[in-house]
């Protein structure tokens, strides 16, 4: 039994976790015959993949594809300054007064004094610059002729495993002839470049390390 855990175990380390995706579902699809051709195939002439001679090579239907040019530039900057200052003076005295008993509480001098000072600073900013280019299949055809689009390409480098996954809604007039369309064009962008791999789990606290970080109390 021990050799059995330790070889699941062994097993498990040895395997790439792929991680986690919030892009639209499934990634890919398989055509679906449009319309039934009386016509013969042929050396050139092909039912299952030809198309009237009015249509351009856009894609439009479910299982096409499209290339998407990855163009994402954002920076976004915030700062904040608060100071306030505040303070209290106060004082009292007490003349020679003879006639009136006590003598040690003549000339009596009482000064009071308080002030607050506060001041705070914040400054936060943000840049993130993503460029490439990955080509996506038309996963479902919405009822206005939007394209919802999704895709997903992966990278084997050394021990490193690269994911690069993009999904969304595409308007058909903003492709171009050669089939592509801008990042920056899509609705409902959800754009990843994650890894897996010895390198991006070694950035990752182990699951003992969170479980004491979570119930310690200071």
């Amino acid at each position: 039994m021990k050799r059995l855990v330790l070889l699941s175990l062994v097993v498990t380390a040895g395997c790439t976790t792929v991680p986690p995706t919030n892009i639209h579902q499934p990634m890919s699809a398989r055509p679906a015959p449009r319309y039934e051709s009386t016509l013969a195939n042929g050396s050139i002439y092909q039912a299952a993949s030809s198309r009237p001679l009015f249509e351009d090579r856009r894609a439009r239907y479910v299982g096409d594809t499209i290339t998407v040019t990855i163009t994402e530039n954002t920076t976004a900057s915030a700062k904040s300054n608060n100071k306030l200052d505040k303070s209290n003076v106060g004082k009292a005295s007490v003349g020679a007064l003879s006639v009136l008993p006590g003598q040690s509480l003549l000339g009596l001098d009482y000064n009071t004094s308080s002030s607050n000072a506060f001041s705070g600073k914040g400054e936060a900013a943000n840049n993130n610059v993503f460029t490439g280019s990955i080509t996506a299949t038309v996963i479902d055809v919405l009822p206005n002729g939007n394209l919802l689009v999704s895709g997903e390409k992966q990278l084997a480098i050394g021990h490193e495993q690269e994911f690069v996954r993009i999904s969304g809604v595409i308007n058909p007039s903003f492709v171009d002839a050669s089939n592509t369309v801008a990042s920056s064009k899509i609705a409902d962008a959800r754009i990843e470049y994650k890894s897996a791999g010895q390198i991006s789990e070694g950035q990752i606290m182990g699951w003992l390390a969170r479980f004491f970080l979570n119930v310690m109390p200071f």
